[in-house]
C-alpha cells in the first residue's frame, strides 16, 4: 500500500493489543493467522502490541503452521510498511516482548529497560513516527507494565522521565498497551507529568474509565488503556467477545483520532 506523503495526514487510528504470544486463553491453539486477519480488518494506521514471540525454537518444530518469521514480521506484512520490535523476556528456546507496527516510518526506536523484580522482566518500546505531510514526528511508546503495584509505580515514574527528556510537551504523544493498572493509578501520574488523557475519558469515549478489557469473553478488568496528547477523539472501542476471545485472553482497544484540541 502507497503512502501519499504530499497530504497532510489529520486522522490516525490505533489500536493495542496483548496478543498472549499468538496463542489462545490457556495456550490451548496457536491462533496467530486468525489474529493477523483480525487485525488487517480493523485497518489501523499504528499498532502497539505485547507479548509478540519474536522466536521460540520449539513451537517452529512442533506447531503446525507456525510462522517462518518473528510475530511482528509475519502481522505486519504488505500492510504495515514498519516495524520495532524489542524483547523483554529471553529464555533458551526463544524471546518475546513488545512491538509497533506502523505504516509510516519508524525513524527512531529504542527499548527502556524499566525491570523492577528479577523474575519479571519488562521494557518500554519508544518509536519516533514520521507522518506524511510535515506534522510533527509522533512519539509512540508500547507498554507492559508490572502485574504488582509498587513495580508499577517506578515503571510509571521511569516512563514519564524518559519522555520528559526526548519528547516536548508540543509533541504528539500516545502511549498504549497492558498497564495492569485495575486500580487506575496512572490516569494522574500520566495526566501531571506528561499532559496525556485516556480515550475512553474523552467525549469519543464509551464511558468515564478505561474500557473493560480483560477477560476477553467477559471483560471485567480495565488493564489495557490508551493515552494520548494532542489529539481528540472521536472513538473509542473495546473488540471483545468473538472472534476477539478466541485468539488472546485480553480484548482488543482501538481508538479513531484527530490532530488538534
Amino acid at each position: 500500500m502507497s503512502i501519499t506523503c504530499d497530504v497532510k495526514k489529520t486522522h490516525l487510528h490505533i489500536v493495542t493489543y496483548n496478543i498472549h504470544k499468538g496463542f489462545s486463553q490457556f495456550n490451548r491453539h496457536m491462533m496467530v493467522h486468525e489474529l493477523r486477519e483480525q487485525l488487517r480488518a480493523l485497518g489501523a494506521d499504528i499498532v502497539f502490541l505485547q507479548e509478540v514471540q519474536g522466536e521460540h525454537n520449539l513451537h517452529a518444530a512442533l506447531v503446525d503452521g507456525w510462522p517462518a518469521e518473528p510475530q511482528h514480521d509475519f502481522l505486519a506484512a504488505d500492510v504495515w510498511q514498519s516495524t520495532a520490535y524489542a524483547s523483554n523476556v529471553v529464555y533458551d528456546h526463544g524471546h518475546h516482548g513488545n512491538a509497533i507496527l506502523s505504516r509510516f516510518p519508524i525513524e527512531h526506536s529504542f527499548n527502556q529497560d524499566v525491570t523492577h523484580l528479577r523474575f519479571e522482566r519488562r521494557g518500554l518500546l519508544h518509536c519516533k513516527i514520521n507522518l506524511p505531510g510535515g506534522q510533527k514526528p509522533l512519539h509512540c511508546v508500547c507498554v507492559h507494565l508490572s502485574l504488582f503495584a509498587r513495580s508499577r509505580r517506578r515503571q510509571l515514574d521511569a516512563l514519564a522521565t524518559y519522555l520528559e527528556s526526548v519528547a516536548g510537551q508540543d509533541s504528539p504523544l500516545i502511549i498504549a498497551g497492558d498497564f495492569n493498572d485495575w486500580r487506575n493509578e496512572a490516569d494522574a501520574l500520566l495526566a501531571q507529568r506528561l499532559g496525556l488523557h485516556e480515550v475512553f475519558g474523552g467525549a469519543g469515549g464509551q464511558s468515564g474509565a478505561p474500557g473493560r478489557s480483560f477477560p476477553a469473553k467477559h471483560p471485567m478488568l480495565r488493564l489495557d488503556r490508551i493515552y494520548v496528547r494532542g489529539f481528540s477523539i472521536k472513538q473509542a472501542k473495546v473488540h471483545s467477545g468473538s472472534p476477539w476471545s478466541k485468539i488472546s485472553d485480553h480484548a482488543a482497544l482501538s481508538a479513531h483520532l484527530s490532530f488538534g484540541p
